[in-house]
Order: C-alpha cells, then structure tokens, then sequence
C-alpha cells in the first residue's frame, strides 16, 4: 500500500496546463471516436461498396461495418499512443524540475 502512495507522490503535481491538455485530447479523439466510424460507414457504403464495386445492398452494409469497426480499434490505438506518450512527457517534465 505504502509503495502506492509513493509512487503517487513522485508523480508530481498535477498543475492546470496537464489537466486542460489531457482534457482537450479526451475530447478529440472522443469527437474522432463519434464521426469518424459513423461517417467512413456511411461514406464507404454509399461511394465505395456500392458505387464504385457495384455490391448489393445487403453485402455493403456487412463490408461497411468491417470498415467502422477497424476504424474504432484504429482511433482507441491511438488514443492509448498518444496518452502514454503524454503521460511520459509529463512524468519527464516533472521529474526534471
């Protein structure tokens, strides 16, 4: 428990700069995880299984939720890439004070 709390205090302080940049990354990639699946769905369904591959109906809605699918686990990538990175930049920042 004791090693918890002291890695804990050796963090540093967390000042209002780490707080209103982890904030604004939070809500970039949560606008990223919205638009983007929903869009590429509809956008790959509609101009690329359809229009430029000629799928039936049925068959591009199955190849359009392949595409938001791997969408989803690209954006959560690198949403934890660019968190650690963060958090490591931080951590460095601290420690060398």
């Amino acid at each position: 428990m004791e090693r918890y709390e002291k890695a804990a205090l050796s963090a540093g302080p967390i000042t209002e700069g780490s707080l209103t940049s982890t904030l604004r990354t939070l809500l970039f990639f949560t606008a990223l995880m919205i638009t983007l699946p929903i869009g590429l769905y509809f956008s790959s369904k509609a101009y690329i299984f359809e229009g430029t591959l000629g799928m039936s109906n049925r068959d591009s809605y199955f190849y359009a939720a392949i595409v938001a699918v791997v969408t989803v686990h690209v954006v959560l990538a690198l949403f934890v890439y660019v968190a650690w990175n963060e958090g490591t930049r931080q951590w460095r920042e601290g420690k060398q004070d």
